[in-house]
């Protein structure tokens, strides 16, 4: 009877610890909350998806508004990071923004695939002082001007109605600011590259990844890339030739064949160095581990010591 009863406790004793699971590490919890830029957006939800795949205790909110708003939501802390795709202004700095490089893209001249000018334009490709002439004095009314033709149809300049890092990086390229740019005023990246879609006459500017389709790495349809003539010759050289895919202009902008600006670093930038355990994390996993995903995404990666810097920066409390 003695014996019986030691096996039945010793098994009661055994069913208690398997019932009973083993206790885990509390792991990484808490809320991101991101806005900004639409040149950064879709690299930022694949960085987040990845992240909450390793912490699935962290949410992460992601919205697209433009730099100005990613800007103006950090600086009042309305978010925890902003999505800047431009340079960020002294002023700026003077009022707490603490930024973070994290990758690298440029914004391109885009037209519709049936423009009635478009042998032509492939030949001559769009210089600089085509472009001043289209968004900043407005001189090229025809699409002759801009190809040097003698063609007739009008030509229909679009830019970007919101406060943005794409449309400021190219006013930059062209020694102006964003109000500077002449055209007709669309609000946002998807929008612009609709409008240019829509209008055989247009040419507008856009970001890569809202110039190519992520998925067939092709000139989105309906809209091509018109090549910018780089060394001003009034033809496009061989080894200006490089918009056919987007692998191809990532290539080109990595190797600095494609003029900076209109390329430019994008960052997320807080208001001071983060506190939040779970931002802190996540901007470590961007800074490291997640450069992996920039270029299949369509962005390219940044040189080591601007990451280093950036790790650097975490560690400034």
């Amino acid at each position: 009877m003695k014996q019986i009863i030691i096996i039945l406790l010793a098994g009661l004793v055994l069913s208690s610890c398997k019932s009973r699971p083993a206790k885990k590490e509390e792991g990484l919890k808490g809320e991101i909350s991101v806005s900004g830029a639409f040149a950064l957006y879709p690299l930022v939800v694949k960085w987040a998806d990845e992240f909450k795949q390793l912490h699935p205790g962290v949410r992460i909110d992601i919205s697209a508004g433009g730099a100005g708003k990613g800007m103006t939501d950090a600086l009042a802390k309305v978010v925890d990071l902003g999505m800047v795709s431009r340079e960020v202004y002294p002023p700026e700095i003077e009022r707490g923004a603490v930024s973070f490089a994290v990758a690298k893209d440029a914004v391109v001249p885009t037209i519709n695939a049936s423009n009635p000018a478009l042998a032509d334009l492939m030949k001559s490709g769009l210089t600089r002082e085509d472009a001043i002439k289209l968004w900043i004095t407005g001189e090229h009314k025809t699409w002759g001007d801009v190809a040097g033709t003698s063609r007739s149809e009008a030509v229909h300049v679009y830019t970007r109605s919101d406060a943005c890092g794409a449309a400021e990086t190219w006013a930059l390229w062209l020694d102006k600011k964003q109000e500077d740019l002449l055209g007709t005023a669309v609000y946002g990246d998807p929008g612009l590259a609709t409008a240019v879609q829509k209008d055989p006459l247009g040419i507008g500017l856009n970001n890569l990844s809202y110039a190519y389709d992520e998925g067939t790495r092709a000139p989105n349809p309906g809209l091509l890339v018109l090549p910018i003539d780089v060394n001003e010759n009034g033809t496009l050289d061989p080894e200006e030739l490089f918009y056919d895919t987007k692998d191809a202009i990532i290539q080109a902008i990595a190797d600095d064949k494609y003029p900076s600006p209109p390329a430019r670093d994008l960052y997320l930038v807080a208001n001071g160095i983060p506190r939040k355990a779970e931002v802190i994390e996540f901007l470590k996993f961007i800074l490291t581990k997640g450069q992996e995903f920039n270029v299949p995404a369509g962005y390219i990666s940044l040189s080591a010591g601007k990451l280093q810097r950036g790790l650097e920066q975490l560690q400034e409390k």
